[in-house]
């Protein structure tokens, strides 16, 4: 069960990580540039005061999660595109993760909506009890109400404190998966929708935005030390992006830094697209499994 205090944190950090998302849809126009959005997103959430549990996504139409800008990135917000944002605030390590889909292209609406709308019954049917398929079942049978596909190999997950991925998974589509949720656990629920004529699954590509220090290491290399030093007393095993090191790291650090990566003494999540290319709405909340339902922290 959680604390009282524990709660507290959790409802804060749910409050400024909704105040955020609605604020940045504002700000998604096209021709925008991508880091723009996601400096102007966690600027908010640090202004609010909550701390970066991760950086802020942005996956434009067929990418479909994992993409925040890299040094350098010159990339824009094109015309007609679904821009995906998603976001995590914590505060002491109390995780709040949502997502929205802003639609730049009235042909999208509808997945935009379908993603909205099985995400509301999903958290109509969380309970104590209730097995994960259920709730993908639920998030499936919406989506394909609106005759639209949802994205099979994506799914929710359980949040614990300092720990953004953890524990059980919530699927968004209907299968045989017997887990049951708990009073007193934390999940993000995010369906993720795309249309008819496209596959549904997403694969792993070479491109690379977000790392997370994977364990602790026993290092020779004095570099090496140094990089994870920054590293753990910086962001501790929470996810965070290379750009936010560029102020600090030389060009000698950051070879360094790569390096560990294709050590794996750093994991990077892969950018995950859609394998047809196929547009990619998402909506997200966090919540807590209550004693009768479950609260949203993110509403």
């Amino acid at each position: 069960m959680l604390s009282q205090d524990a709660l507290v944190c959790y409802r804060k950090a749910g409050r400024i990580a909704a105040r955020v998302r609605k604020s940045i849809r504002r700000f998604v126009k096209r021709g925008r540039l991508i880091v723009d959005i996601c400096k102007k997103t966690e600027k908010m959430i640090l202004d609010e005061g909550g701390e970066l549990a991760f950086p802020c996504n942005v996956g434009v139409d067929h990418v479909a999660a994992h993409y925040t800008s890299p040094p350098g990135d010159s990339s824009r917000i094109p015309a007609g595109s679904l821009v995906k944002i998603d976001l995590g605030v914590h505060i002491d390590g109390y995780i709040a993760d949502t997502a929205t889909t802003v639609c730049l292209n009235p042909r999208y609406r509808l997945l935009v909506e379908a993603a909205d709308q099985a995400l509301l019954q999903a958290t109509k049917v969380l309970s104590p009890g209730c097995r994960s398929s259920q709730v993908g079942e639920v998030i499936e049978n919406t989506i394909k109400s609106y005759r639209l596909k949802p994205v099979r190999n994506l799914s929710g997950h359980q949040i614990q404190r300092y720990v953004l991925h953890t524990g059980k998974t919530v699927p968004n589509v209907s299968g045989f998966d017997t887990q049951r949720f708990s009073k007193g656990e934390v999940y993000a629920i995010e369906p993720f929708v795309t249309l008819p004529k496209f596959d549904g699954a997403v694969y792993n590509s070479q491109k690379r935005c977000i790392f997370r220090l994977s364990r602790s290491h026993r290092l020779q290399d004095e570099g090496d030390r140094h990089i994870i030093e920054i590293v753990k007393s910086r962001f501790g095993f929470l996810p965070f992006a290379k750009r936010w090191l560029e102020k600090e790291f030389s060009s000698d650090d950051m070879q360094l830094f790569d390096r560990l990566v294709s050590r794996k003494i750093l994991d990077s999540y892969p950018v995950l697209v859609e394998k047809t290319d196929g547009p990619v709405a998402q909506a997200e909340h966090t919540v807590l499994i209550t004693e009768n339902g479950c609260e949203v922290f993110t509403a």
